[in-house]
């Protein structure tokens, strides 16, 4: 039996696992931290005494980032149903809704929900608060005009140039919130080519099970249930090895196996490896590969892989004894950021989503995004407390807890080239920062690691 060792157990690598043991591989799960999950999983922090704990629970659940996932995410919402998750039970769907606390933007109208995605999309539009005739014209003629172009751009386009002419309006309220939910990136910085597929992908797929492609899928548990949990536990049914606090310090070719070296453990022999960690611990092993035929592309894959450049998220979470009035009727608004507004573009409503599973306590629990974020920890928290006393109303928030994760994404600009799967014969790279037709999101992550193991059943691996 073909012995595969995956490095890294985040989405990609669990993805990748999954696949490797549908396969008939034997599989070995190498993870460096002591948590499932990677950049999407759960944190467990002491409840804070400032904040009501009827029912006297000593930790609460939250997440190292709030994340998004949508109907076209048909490989991420499949790998939770073949690892035993029902997804519908845990995803709050939300048709094409990007509302403002004021009212303004777009929200799908209850009496067009069940249409297909573009028929709803329009609707969204001809109902949108806040937007003149001449906006929604703009953009109907905008979207008319990329069907048209079926969805291309040239390389070098970023989205600034592929919207420009568009209402002002319509940019900040709509294109701007988009594309850095999307991107992760700025639109005078992003890929106009890849924003274009994912708005393809949402308005033109089929979508996944009960949902359209267009929906949002809100997590209504913390994102250690929401995949890592559960595919730890199928991959351990079906024989595979796991194994945290495994950090791989190289690799070595030794005739047609590779030879993982691993610190305070002895060293595993393997006919292929993925590397499902992130980018710059992956160059680092492939730049240690000796593997002398290889040697020159083992150097230039590690070069790309450097030569990415990352985007921070940080997620800031803070409780309130009430709940706003511009969330009482939707688990998420989008925000103004930008100078002077505060640097979160969405806020979400933990506690009527359920997603903190402690539970039992009084108010509600608010998790402020702040994609592309600048600035050290203590600035962006002030920012964020400001941002929800003017936006939202809220006189008194109660921090909770801030992650800021400072290699959340790469920064998907225009004409980025992005590390390929195939490393070298039997060397595999996964992970959302690999070749493909996503940005950095969890249905990039699973599709990288799905295409890895794919790649090293072919005769060319």
């Amino acid at each position: 039996m073909r012995h595969t060792v995956v490095v890294g157990g985040g989405w990609a690598g669990l993805a990748a696992a999954v696949q490797a043991c549908g396969a008939g591989h034997a599989v070995t799960v190498l993870e460096a931290s002591p948590h499932w999950g990677g950049r999407a999983r759960r944190v467990v922090r002491p409840w804070p005494a400032d904040v009501p704990n009827p029912q006297g629970h000593a930790d609460w659940s939250l997440d190292n980032g709030q994340h998004i996932l949508i109907g076209a995410y048909r490989a991420t919402l499949g790998l939770m149903e073949r690892v035993g998750l029902a997804p519908e039970r845990l995803l709050h769907a939300l048709p094409l809704t990007l509302p403002f606390p004021d009212g303004r933007g777009l929200v799908t109208p209850g009496w067009a929900r069940h249409w297909p995605a573009r028929w709803r999309v329009l609707a969204a539009i001809a109902t949108a608060r806040g937007w003149r005739a001449t906006d929604k014209l703009a953009l109907l003629t905008t979207l008319a005009r990329w069907q048209r172009q079926r969805f291309t751009a040239p390389a070098q386009a970023t989205v600034a140039d592929l919207c420009d002419g568009l209402p002002a309006t319509v940019i900040d309220t709509l294109i701007d919130p988009l594309c850095v939910a999307a991107l992760n990136t700025p639109l005078t910085q992003a890929s106009a080519l890849v924003f274009l597929r994912v708005l393809h992908d949402a308005l033109h797929s089929p979508g996944h099970g009960p949902w359209q492609a267009a929906d949002l899928l809100l997590p209504t548990r913390d994102l250690g249930q929401l995949l890592p949990d559960a595919a730890v536990h199928w991959l351990t049914q079906q024989g595979a090895t796991l194994a945290t606090g495994q950090r791989v310090v190289s690799l070595q070719r030794i005739g047609p196996r590779w030879q993982v070296e691993r610190h305070g453990a002895a060293p595993l022999q393997a006919d292929a490896v993925v590397l499902a960690c992130p980018a710059p611990e992956a160059a680092r092993l492939a730049e240690s590969a000796a593997d002398p035929d290889s040697a020159p592309a083992l150097r230039h894959w590690s070069q790309t892989a450097r030569s990415l450049r990352h985007e921070a998220i940080a997620t800031v979470y803070l409780h309130t004894p009430h709940r706003p009035k511009a969330l009482a009727t939707t688990p998420m608004l989008t925000l103004c950021s930008g100078a002077g507004a505060g640097p979160a573009q969405f806020v979400f409503d933990r506690t009527a989503l359920g997603a903190n599973d402690a539970g039992g306590t009084e108010g509600c629990l608010l998790a402020f995004v702040a994609s592309a974020s600048q600035g050290d920890r203590i600035d962006v928290q002030a920012a964020v407390a400001q941002q929800a006393r003017t936006a939202l109303g809220i006189e008194a928030p109660t921090w909770m807890h801030t992650v800021i994760e400072k290699r959340a994404t790469f920064a998907c600009t225009p004409g980025l080239t992005r590390p390929p799967t195939a490393i070298a014969p039997g060397l595999a790279a996964a992970g959302d920062y690999v070749a493909g037709p996503y940005p950095a999101t969890l249905e990039g992550a699973v599709l990288n690691g799905q295409a890895a193991v794919d790649w090293l059943n072919t005769p060319a691996a």
